[in-house]
């Protein structure tokens, strides 16, 4: 038997074998646009293109804003503490850097980012057209009111 592995009895009398030595610890991947870091426990074998998908899925089930989206490939994971700043090599496993604290990113130039920065421009052009109406309504009236008022 090996010296690493204990085992355990569980309610049904079923013997498991259990690892005594943990590779589990606690990341904290900050969003840039975000309020806060996403908090889970990952292995250290886990691969940087896991974590990203993982932080991805939590950050759509909390309802975050910005909205980022799914596709793995569009995201960058760097090092908080890194002076080379360089990003985390997709298949590398996020245990190699003895690190806890993350920074996750868009790629820059990429077509989804691209679309989205112009839809949401778009938008916003559109929604300035639609208020316009209502700031000159409300201009109006309140040029009309102090008008009467001084009468």
């Amino acid at each position: 038997m090996n010296s690493m592995l204990k085992r355990s009895t569980t309610k049904k009398g079923k013997k498991v074998n259990t690892n005594t030595k943990c590779n589990r610890f606690l990341v904290s991947i900050n969003v840039i646009g975000s309020t806060g870091p996403i908090r889970f426990v990952a292995n250290e074998d886990d691969l940087v293109c896991e974590i990203i998908k993982t932080s991805l899925t939590l950050y759509a089930r909390q309802a975050r804003l910005p909205i980022l989206g799914t596709n793995v490939d569009n995201f960058i994971l760097f090092c908080v503490n890194d002076e080379k700043r360089d990003a985390l090599s997709p298949r590398e496993s996020i245990g190699s850097k003895q690190v806890r604290h993350f920074l996750l990113c868009k790629k820059q130039g990429s077509p989804h980012s691209l679309l989205l920065n112009e839809k949401m421009s778009r938008q916003r052009e559109e929604e300035k057209g639609r208020n316009h109406w209502k700031k000159w309504l409300n201009k109006s009236l309140s040029y009309s009111i102090q008008s009467h008022c001084m009468l």
